[in-house]
């Protein structure tokens, strides 16, 4: 079914090989619950198992989740990654709560796809055996059954944070599914800490290795005093949506594969869309294995696959803050760049209640597009022409909130960056990839990806030379180029000189790393 091979199923959940967590579930037709390949339940007999490539495809099969294995704890894997880009935007955006809304349609997603309901609906059938409507059904069903789990949070404050309509609505889909109410499924836990808004600590599971040095240090060599705070064994920083305010910490979870992150939070309604800013800020989707497969066939790329297996493509918070930071850092160093994103948000930043974020050093949330839509940015000791790209470019998202998106191809996503004033080729690809996190994005034209392509003793690559090497590692051209700086050590301050034709030419622009 789907691609998947039953036998081996079968031998990878007898032998509950942790190789293959995430990338199917077991469906026992006797007890007609589904199971991770971990499970530490007896394995069922091969006759009484049905395997499926997604958690909604076994929950729209009739089967309802474990309790012992948890399947909202898997790593977010499946085998169609890297081979069906459409699927995987439309996963992005239910993530992002597409279909949570009450006048949501797979018409909408769709459309936003660029392709037909009918056809979204198909790839969706064909890898992952499961409509993208109970993709978003399972979503919220597992999210609650987390918050409900390894959280303190009242059951009407989980049916508001998991995206269900009602409290009513909430209960029923749980008795419907576990057999009992919600209220059954929690665990005796202590009563939560006094704070300005709800706080919840979440695992949030990875495929192993993972480097976290490696994120630390990209994240530390960027961090905005007030709104960042980096140390080796964590990350804390601030932020705003719609619902309102709250700050996180998050860090390895010791003896897990998983990074714990705590939440603070003004609205329980923040948390899906927090929790999947985190997750894409630390790419804990990425298959290494598969990726690593892929790339270390190149000679060039072999090597550094090999010294950092855990590498991931560290992403953006926000869209619109990840753009507003690589405008910025055009034709300066990142150290350069940091400062400006400092006098940014010490301006323009939100200000924030200490009691709500639980730290004294976080008392700023970057500046929204709202406000730097009508700020005076040209005293801030930059070019005036990059600070009109910003203003524009905030205008540009107050008009159309779903800019930073995922659309129907990399192509798309670059050209409609490329359409705003003062984004060129270099930058779009980098917003792509990452806060799109497109997994194929790849500035050709970026000098420390050039140096790091040039061959021993050899001529430096011209940007078009190396694209066409480059064709070799699609469709994870985007982890290639963390690979390649990440060799050249850009968390040190490397400047990002230009030739004078180079910075003449706005597609040539380059930008921090």
């Amino acid at each position: 079914m789907n691609g998947l091979d039953p036998a081996a199923c079968y031998r990878a959940l007898t032998t509950r090989d942790s190789r293959f967590d995430g990338r199917f579930f077991t469906a026992v037709k006797t007890t007609r619950i589904y199971c991770r390949p971990i499970c530490p339940a007896r394995a069922p007999r091969f006759e009484n198992c049905t395997f499926y490539p997604s958690a909604a495809a076994a929950q729209e099969a009739g089967f309802r989740p474990c309790l012992r294995c948890r399947p909202e704890t898997s790593p977010s894997l499946a085998p169609w990654r890297g081979t069906s880009v459409t699927v995987s935007r439309a996963l992005a955006l239910i993530a992002e709560g597409l279909l949570d809304a009450e006048d949501a349609s797979v018409d909408v997603l769709a459309g936003r796809l660029g392709v037909g309901d009918r056809q979204l609906r198909r790839l969706f059938q064909q890898h992952l055996g499961a409509s993208p409507v109970a993709v978003a059904q399972t979503r919220r069903v597992l999210f609650a059954r987390q918050l409900i789990h390894e959280t303190a949070l009242s059951m009407s404050e989980v049916a508001l944070a998991s995206g269900f309509g009602s409290v009513r609505r909430f209960n029923a889909v749980f008795q419907s599914l576990y057999g009992r109410p919600p209220s059954a499924l929690r665990r005796a836990r202590a009563a939560p800490l006094p704070s300005a808004g709800p706080e919840v600590t979440l695992l949030i599971p990875y495929r192993p290795p993972y480097d976290w040095d490696a994120m630390v240090a990209w994240l530390s060599a960027r961090a905005l005093t007030g709104m960042e705070h980096v140390e080796p064994g964590r990350y804390l920083r601030t932020f705003t949506n719609a619902w309102g305010q709250g700050a996180m910490e998050v860090s390895p979870a010791p003896g897990l594969d998983a990074l714990r992150a705590t939440l603070r939070v003004s609205d329980v309604r923040m948390l899906p869309s927090v929790v999947a800013q985190v997750r894409r800020v630390f790419d804990v989707g990425a298959d290494v294995e598969a990726i690593r497969a892929h790339l270390s066939t190149d000679a060039l790329l072999a090597p550094l696959l090999a010294a950092r297996p855990g590498l991931r493509a560290p992403g953006g918070w926000d869209g619109f803050e990840l753009a507003v930071r690589a405008i910025l850092g055009q034709q300066v160093t990142t150290t350069a760049a940091r400062q400006l994103g400092q006098r940014l948000l010490d301006s323009h930043g939100e200000r924030l209640d200490p009691a709500l974020t639980g730290d004294a050093r976080l008392l700023r949330a970057f500046p929204r597009p709202e406000a730097l839509a009508t700020a005076e940015l040209t005293g801030m000791g930059m070019p005036a022409a990059r600070a009109r790209a910003i203003t524009q470019l905030a205008a540009a998202v107050v008009a159309d909130p779903t800019l930073f998106q995922p659309g129907p191809s990399l192509a798309d996503t670059v050209a409609r960056f490329t359409r705003l004033p003062g984004i060129g080729e270099w930058t779009a690809q980098y917003i792509a990839l990452r806060a799109v996190r497109e997994t194929d994005a790849f500035p050709a034209s970026d000098v420390a990806l050039l140096r790091a392509a040039t061959e021993a003793g050899g001529p430096r690559p011209t940007p078009e030379a190396l694209l066409q090497r480059a064709e070799a590692w699609s469709p994870w051209r985007a982890y290639a180029a963390q690979h390649l700086w990440t060799s050249v050590a850009l968390q040190r301050d490397l400047p990002s000189r230009t030739s004078t034709r180079a910075a003449a030419s706005p597609s040539r622009r380059k930008t921090h790393a």
